[in-house]
């Protein structure tokens, strides 16, 4: 028996959301009373085996095939579902991100097991009580999780961080999953990353300054590339911005698009529409500048000022840099 944290890395390296589901899944195992084990994908999984132990992993299985090289949902869904087949573990724990709610769909379909995704509280049991996000965000729901392994994946930036007490080196047991034709059948190709604001990711970022329908154009978003830079922020934006063609959907902030978690989320001319603020549910504190002192947003944010953004941006720029931030 064990608990098992599926991991999303880069080359080896765990990112914030990756740390969240192993504290959860630590605090999981500890409560029953059996180990932590962590399942990675792909090249360069076995780097993670440092971060991991970090967490109390006491074992890090690492699924190695030339078909993993590049991401495939359902092949790494299999490498999941063997590995499950193998340890029997009380719980699969993996990212409610875009790519682990697809993993973990095809996870419970290779299974036949139930999956409970985006949960925000889950209280363990042979019938575990899950509080999941449904709709957007916009509503909670409450239910019951059968199924002899429970599939859950965790709301991203719900879970706090906490490495163990105490760490250790885990084992690193490497596997190659027997993978089809058709497991690869969906992959990726080619990767482009963008770059925004000074190079700093959207997801990654600690201020991020977004624009709505309220920039007017693609030449409106000028003053918030300018405050992002001075803030060493990202630039991002709302549905309506890119489905203008002002921005590219790499830009876009909601339930379809990045979801963010910074320090702080200034928003430009954005309604609030419930798409976006899912994807903005994870900021520590909303600044919302708007003509309208009647927009959505107003009311989600924690600060607001009303007046047209293309002037107030601006001012707050040119007192930043009388403050000496360049």
């Amino acid at each position: 028996m064990a608990v098992l944290a599926v991991l999303e890395h880069e080359g080896g390296v765990l990112g914030d959301v990756a740390a969240q589901v192993l504290s959860f899944a630590a605090a999981y195992a500890a409560a029953a009373g059996v180990p932590l084990h962590a399942l990675v994908t792909g090249p360069g999984g076995d780097a993670a085996a440092e971060q991991a132990g970090a967490f109390g992993v006491t074992a890090l299985h690492v699924a190695e095939h030339e078909g993993l090289g590049a991401y495939a949902p359902q092949a790494v869904g299999r490498s999941v579902a063997e590995q499950i087949g193998r340890l029997a573990p009380l719980a699969a724990i993996g990212a409610g991100t875009e790519r682990g709610n697809e993993v973990f769909a095809h996870v419970g379909a290779i299974t036949e097991l139930p999956v409970a995704a985006n949960c925000i509280e889950v209280t363990p049991g042979d019938v575990a009580q899950v509080t999941r996000i449904r709709w957007g965000g916009s509503l909670l729901e409450e239910a019951r999780l059968h199924g002899a392994v429970k599939l859950l994946t965790l709301a991203p930036h719900t879970f706090e961080s906490r490495p163990a007490a105490t760490a250790a080196l885990p084992a690193v047991e490497r596997f190659t999953p027997t993978l089809s034709d058709a497991d690869l059948g969906v992959r990726v190709v080619e990767r482009v990353r963008p770059q925004s604001g000074d190079g700093v990711s959207l997801a990654a970022a600690q201020v991020v300054v977004g624009g709505g329908r309220g920039t007017d154009s693609a030449e409106g978003f000028a003053p918030l590339e300018e405050l992002a830079a001075l803030l060493g922020g990202a630039v991002g934006c709302s549905r309506a911005v890119t489905m203008a063609g002002w921005r590219p959907h790499t830009d876009q902030i909601g339930q379809t698009g990045t979801k963010i978690a910074p320090e702080i989320y200034i928003a430009c001319g954005v309604s609030g529409a419930t798409q976006h603020m899912a994807g903005c549910k994870g900021a520590k504190r909303i600044l919302a500048v708007n003509k309208d002192a009647e927009a959505s947003i107003m009311s989600k944010a924690d600060y607001a000022v009303i007046g047209d953004l293309h002037a107030v941006l601006p001012a707050i720029s040119a007192e930043l840099r009388k403050a000496g931030v360049t």
